[in-house]
């Protein structure tokens, strides 16, 4: 049964079906798409002003065109300080004046005699001057999107100055940039506070000049570039530096991300009424493997020799082989969760070929080995793909030792934030492991140098067999198309490992938890990746894989079951 679908009185009133029908049609129509075509074309930056006035109802309605300029994280940072006192800009045109000698004596003398000859009187012409002004005083991590941005609220009052520039034309007057000031020089003649800065004067007025072209290439001093010189394919030109490895995997195709989505706006319910575990389900939905139904969960098992040279673990080695054993017997606690979760469970013992080192001293794997354990990794991630899901365990003593020394490798991350305490440690053996883990990347960096950031060789440097086998489980089971769950830190890290040879695994990638270790939080944000879960677990053996898969699995069987709007 369809139900009528809830039109909501405020807000985007379309629905996907609307919107697939008819993908242009947010598009304005022909005469009006040309018109803005023409005005961008006929932009100019004038240098000549008629003293006729400007009406201050269309001052107005310029500047409102500035202030409806997109702006980071809706920041709104521009301030407009508008100018028509002949003194103000007497004072301005003599501090341009006196910058515009300055710049020409650093110019060649062809160059010099042009930039001279330039007529930029604008600033006494114009009726109007308007200052653009950023007003940078909220801290750039309390904006979105300036965290990682800093100077993205002066790129928003750029967008504001072509904002005025473009209206200003389209009604007749004219606009000039003019930034040959220093910006200190500027903020005193307007008394601008401390954290307020200028992006330059622009004059506004009625122009007495109608340029066909840009002046600058009209007086011989630039060309326009073709838009072939400036558009560039996926990334800058070779250049010598290495290029972005061979991925054999593909994301999934836009088409399919957006049919993914699309199966939500058809339910009868509020977009995005699952929060994290709609986004979860996208994710899934999109990938080219079968819709999951179940699943299997995959523990890991590794022995690392850091555990008993360095007394990084409260537990003796030989609990790694037990728990293993008892997983395959359907008696952990992993194995015992899945079973309850419809889950199928297989225990796999990830054995190196060669001898391992203890992280310290040296090397924990070789290179051969590092790649034959992907590779058995990679095929039974294939087999497990035709299963359904994937959730990812492991069982190793001394493991979180290990994650932490790879995340701090791979991520940057310092030993003082990435390591926890682990499965129950105390102060002390806290303090060890940080000592070892810092001890083991001093040593690695100095064998390895930069190259200790290549995932092959950070798993050689300091991983174990079941990061290697983990890694390639979750390239295997992403070539298959079926979503990836993970668990802790571990299985993280080594998705990170999977990520980095692979960067189109990270969309089979869905997060299960967020566990009580101190980097498992910057491991899942490198992974761009929201937990489903966050219950402070420390068991590992993938039982926070196996809870979030539950999850995932509810909402996948609640989408298709769910009531659907006509």
């Amino acid at each position: 049964m369809t139900w009528p679908r809830p039109v909501p009185v405020i807000g985007d009133r379309t629905h996907a079906a609307e919107r697939a029908a008819d993908p242009s049609g947010w598009a304005f129509d022909a005469g009006s798409v040309a018109a803005l075509h023409a005005v961008v074309e006929a932009r100019r930056d004038i240098r000549r002003y008629r003293p006729d006035p400007v009406p201050e109802e269309l001052v107005r309605a310029v500047l409102g065109a500035g202030h409806r300029a997109p702006s980071v994280g809706h920041s709104q940072p521009w301030r407009f300080v508008v100018v028509t006192g002949q003194a103000t800009r007497d004072r301005a045109a003599a501090l341009a004046d006196r910058e515009r000698l300055r710049q020409a004596e650093l110019l060649t003398p062809d160059r010099r005699a042009r930039l001279l000859d330039l007529q930029l009187e604008g600033i006494r012409e114009a009726p109007v001057g308007i200052v653009v002004a950023c007003d940078r005083r909220a801290h750039a991590t309390g904006v979105l999107g300036r965290a990682t941005f800093p100077d993205a609220d002066l790129w928003s009052c750029a967008c504001a100055i072509q904002n005025i520039w473009l209206a200003a034309r389209a009604s007749g007057l004219g606009v000039g940039w003019v930034t040959l000031f220093q910006p200190a020089d500027l903020a005193e003649l307007l008394h601008l506070p401390e954290g307020v800065e200028t992006l330059g004067w622009l004059c506004l007025g009625w122009p007495d000049e109608r340029p066909p072209e840009p002046g600058l290439v009209r007086h011989g001093w630039s060309s326009r570039l073709s838009l072939d010189d400036v558009v560039l394919a996926e990334r800058w030109p070779a250049d010598g530096s290495p290029e972005a490895p061979v991925s054999h995997l593909a994301g999934p195709e836009p088409e399919a991300v957006v049919a993914a989505r699309d199966t939500g706006d058809d339910l009868l319910a509020v977009p995005g009424s699952l929060g994290v575990l709609d986004r979860a389900v996208d994710r899934v939905l999109a990938l080219p493997g079968a819709e999951p139904a179940t699943g299997t969960l995959v523990v890991v098992a590794g022995d690392h020799p850091v555990a008993a040279a360095h007394a990084v673990s409260a537990y003796p080695a030989s609990v790694t082989a037990d728990v293993l054993a008892a997983t395959g017997t359907g008696e952990s606690l992993g194995a015992a969760t899945a079973a309850q979760a419809g889950l199928a469970v297989r225990a796999h013992a990830a054995v190196s070929p060669d001898p391992q080192g203890d992280l310290v001293a040296t090397d924990a794997l070789t290179p051969a080995a590092v790649d034959a354990l992907v590779a058995e990794g990679r095929e039974l991630g294939r087999e497990l793909a035709g299963q359904g899901l994937v959730c990812l365990g492991e069982v190793g003593i001394g493991n979180t030792t290990v994650a932490a020394a790879l995340a701090c490798a791979l991520l940057g991350l310092d030993p003082g934030d990435a390591v926890g305490l682990g499965a129950g440690a105390d102060a002390e053996m806290l303090a060890r492991k940080r000592a070892v883990v810092t001890a083991a990347l001093e040593r690695a960096r100095a064998k390895h140098g930069a190259v200790l950031a290549e995932p092959r060789t950070a798993l050689a440097a300091l991983g174990g067999p079941e990061f290697a086998v983990l890694a390639g489980v979750t390239l295997g089971a992403a070539a298959g198309g079926v979503p990836v769950v993970l668990d802790g830190l571990v299985t993280s890290v080594a998705a990170v490992v999977a990520v980095r040879l692979e960067p189109a695994a990270r969309t089979a990638l869905v997060a299960g938890q967020r566990s009580r270790e101190r980097a498992h939080a910057e491991v899942l944000t490198e992974l761009g990746l929201e937990p489903l879960l966050d219950l402070r677990l420390r068991s590992g053996e993938g039982v926070g894989a196996v809870l979030g898969a539950q999850l995932l699995l509810t909402a996948l069987r609640a989408r298709r079951t769910a009531g659907r709007v006509s």
